[in-house]
């Protein structure tokens, strides 16, 4: 669905770095006297492992896999291990939203568009982000891949939100920060938009997005116009 020529009836929104501003996980880990940047090389490894599940044909746990992982990294510098992996995983309950999200949500909401949430995390990290930010009442539904047995991007994730949502993928448009995320939505029928927050380039070895956006704001004005 080239986004530049067909509205979407649906915004389906990634949660993981897209709404959420992971930053302060860094933080964590700074706090336990690990080098902060093990942070991004954690949460690369939970996704890794995550995919190679799903790829097996298990379905897996966001947190479960997210501790265990935090176990085996933190093991060796940390006294208190267990103590060091719920501090970290604490985390996600005091998330924020990066600064565009509310005023972004708030113009896709005024053009008619619906949205939800599909994360390849739990609900209640979606739900407290968004109520945190008294922004829970500008989405339709709080989704997540727990409840579609297979984590994104294998189809069967982006189907689940068609399903309950009612909408052809070619309605539908899936917004993330992930390339990854935007090749699967692509290869499974829906529009991508690209929420190029980092600036960098988009890998060409997969599926280029059908827009571009600096952030949501940007997002909700080109969907307008389209």
């Amino acid at each position: 669905m080239p986004v530049a020529l067909h509205r979407p009836e649906l915004v389906v929104l990634d949660v993981n770095e897209t709404l959420s501003d992971l930053s302060p996980l860094r933080d964590r880990f700074a706090d336990l006297g690990v080098p902060p940047e093990e942070a991004a090389t954690w949460f690369a490894s939970l996704l890794r492992d995550g995919f190679a599940l799903t790829v097996t044909g298990d379905n897996p746990d966001f947190a479960r896999i997210g501790r265990e992982l935090l176990g085996s990294l933190l093991a060796g510098s940390v006294d208190d291990v267990p103590a060091g992996v719920e501090h970290v995983m604490a985390g996600f309950a005091d998330l924020g939203l990066h600064p565009d999200v509310v005023p972004g949500l708030r113009s896709l909401r005024a053009g008619g568009l619906r949205m939800v949430t599909l994360s390849n995390g739990s609900t209640a990290v979606a739900e407290g982000l968004l109520g945190r930010a008294g922004a829970l009442d500008l989405v339709e539904r709080l989704l997540s891949v727990e409840d579609a047995g297979r984590w994104k991007p294998a189809p069967e994730a982006y189907q689940h939100a068609l399903d309950v949502c009612g909408v052809p993928a070619d309605r539908a448009v899936l917004v993330a920060v992930h390339p990854w995320d935007l090749h699967g939505a692509h290869r499974a029928g829906l529009g991508t938009a690209w929420v190029a927050r980092s600036g960098g380039r988009y890998p060409g070895h997969l599926a280029a997005p059908d827009l571009t956006v600096e952030d949501l704001p940007a997002l909700a004005e080109a969907l307008q116009q389209a």
